[in-house]
């Protein structure tokens, strides 16, 4: 993704408005060839909110009850493209009573006439694309009862959409947003009449793309699990308005969803949830569960690794584990420095988390999201084990230059059930000279975790490099933290003297985590940072810190649910706070 280069950027703009004007001498689609069935979901509480005025997009909230959506006047390209994109057509057609339908259809007439002709954010491939699925999706909720001049406008501007990413798909950055496009083009091409000839050329390109973009074990190079649920879903949506239009969908969409699909289960926590790394969030709630059940793919979890993480079940419980070098290059965009941090979920609850990323919050919220600090794995202190460069100008690399671990290995331990692992990276031997090994055993009943963190020289470079650092401490050590964020809906109180910590779930399950004492246990603040908020939440971590005086320093720890908590608990509360987002 050659995202910084304000020049290419501006002429890539330049070139769509061009497009999108010339595009306005096309054709109108002449109607529907056949009526879709909605396959995206909304929000019914989102499509409420957007009814009584409470505008929240891009992590921005604006009040303006009775005001139209394109006159909210927000300076912010994040939150316009979420405008422009339509999705939240979905959550008003998700409430679906008469007053959310008026809504949607004045606000999409709004839009021809102020956009149409090819002003405003929304004229770009990946946008486009997001809105032509919607507005196809739901054609009969934005036409019902309306005037010949509405529906001629909104057919108009149907064609000349599709004429428009017909000749601009090709410009989007590979990953997300050239799917989207390739994916509205085909739905647009099949949904129309007269479109059909953009059709075969854009199911080619998509083939194409899934052959290059998806790797042979189901993964994309952002290694970012949100992403690749969303590249899995318009490629079923893709698929299936192939078959219902009684087109065959070529081998390689095909086999690109057979192979994503397992290893997506192999990133689902036990509670349906994404593991959150990279700049992936957990996924819309039941977003993953019905983009997996309508592919019919039914493999099981891919063995081994999945996209660079491993995977730990057994009882309720899942552990799922960063166990490759982040991405880098032109997809290290959303890269954290989340080597060796790992997720708990324990039935339908998150335990440990990471913290997720800050990019809806601004600029130093979404810096601060990529540190190692803000993932449970340790740190030494002040050090993330990955820095990611930022661009200049012309696209050249700025201060400080970026370093990723280059050498990340890992064994699977215990039976054959692959209870544990044991994984090492070397994020930290330039710096400090030391290698970072973690050992997990998840308990064969799910009911316990064993772990023990060490930092530890293996050559005698290594060796010299530790003694430079050690000195440069007065020999007093160099400190490092091992961090372990709670999920905020998880209770934690210091027990035992500060020798242990419990940890409280609304199931009534509870944890204790305890260690051997080499560390300093406490109780800290941590923030969980989640799409659709208007703030990050307040919560707790446990931080076992120590320092590293000699060539091996090793930490060890548990955190086992409490005797007295029993196998099965019926745990049938929701949580109400999801809806928001």
């Amino acid at each position: 993704m050659s995202h910084h280069n304000p020049l290419s950027e501006r002429v890539t703009r330049w070139m769509n408005r061009f497009h999108a004007w010339r595009a306005t001498f096309g054709r109108a689609a002449a109607g529907f060839v056949s009526q879709p069935e909605p396959k995206t979901i909304g929000r019914v509480a989102r499509g409420r909110q957007l009814c009584a005025g409470n505008f929240l997009f891009a992590g921005r909230v604006v009040e303006a009850p009775g005001k139209s959506i394109w006159d909210l006047g927000v300076a912010d390209r994040n939150f316009n493209e979420e405008l422009h994109g339509f999705a939240w057509l979905d959550d008003l057609a998700a409430s679906g009573d008469p007053k959310a339908r008026s809504i949607a259809q004045e606000w999409t007439r709004q839009w021809v006439r102020r956009y149409g002709h090819g002003t405003g954010e929304g004229w770009t491939p990946d946008l486009t694309g997001r809105r032509l699925i919607r507005w196809i999706n739901h054609a009969i909720f934005l036409l019902t009862a309306q005037e010949k001049e509405t529906s001629d406008g909104f057919y108009r501007s149907l064609g000349q959409q599709t004429v428009f990413l017909a000749r601009r798909w090709h410009t989007t950055n590979s990953g997300v947003p050239r799917f989207e496009a390739l994916t509205g083009l085909i739905y647009a091409g099949l949904a129309t009449i007269g479109m059909d000839v953009y059709v075969d050329p854009a199911v080619k390109a998509l083939a194409r793309e899934c052959r290059t973009d998806i790797d042979e074990h189901g993964g994309i190079p952002s290694r970012n699990p949100e992403e690749l649920l969303e590249i899995f879903t318009l490629l079923n949506w893709a698929a299936s308005a192939l078959a219902e239009a009684g087109k065959i969908p070529p081998k390689a969409l095909l086999e690109a969803i057979e192979r994503t699909a397992p290893t997506l289960r192999a990133l689902r926590h036990s509670d349906g949830s994404l593991a959150r790394f990279h700049g992936g969030g957990r996924g819309l709630d039941g977003r993953l569960d019905n983009a997996l059940a309508s592919s019919g793919i039914r493999t099981p979890p891919r063995a081994g690794l999945a996209m660079g993480y491993a995977r730990l079940s057994a009882g309720r419980t899942s552990v799922i584990i960063d166990v490759a070098p982040p991405p880098h290059g032109p997809t290290s965009q959303t890269a954290h420095a989340s080597t060796l941090a790992f997720e708990l979920t324990s039935g339908r609850r998150a335990v440990i988390v990471n913290c997720g990323s800050g990019v809806p919050f601004g600029a130093k919220w979404a810096a601060a999201g990529r540190l190692t600090a803000l993932h449970s794995t340790l740190e030494i202190k002040g050090h993330s084990s990955a820095i990611f460069g930022t661009r200049g100008f012309w696209g050249d690399q700025t201060v400080p230059p970026p370093r990723v671990p280059g050498d990340v290995r890992m064994q699977s331990r215990g039976d054959t059930g692959g209870t544990g692992l044991i994984a090492g990276h070397d994020g930290y031997v330039k710096t400090h000279g030391l290698t970072h090994v973690r050992t997990i055993e998840l308990a064969r009943d799910g009911r316990g975790l064993v772990g023990d963190d060490t930092l530890a020289t293996i050559s005698k470079d290594d060796n010299r490099q530790f003694d430079r650092m050690l000195d440069q401490t007065g020999l007093s050590g160099i400190p490092f933290n091992v961090h372990f964020h709670l999920h905020p809906e998880a209770d934690a109180t210091l027990d035992m003297g500060g020798a242990a910590v419990s940890v409280a779930l609304r199931s009534g399950e509870i944890w204790i985590f305890r260690h051997d004492g080499v560390g300093e246990l406490s109780l800290e603040g941590s923030f969980f940072l989640e799409k659709g908020r208007l703030k990050p939440r307040a919560t707790k971590q446990i931080v076992l810190s120590a320092k590293a005086v000699e060539y091996a320093t090793r930490v060890r720890w548990t955190f086992a649910k409490a005797q007295d908590t029993p196998t099965h608990l019926r745990d049938l509360e929701r949580d109400e706070s999801q809806i928001v987002g």
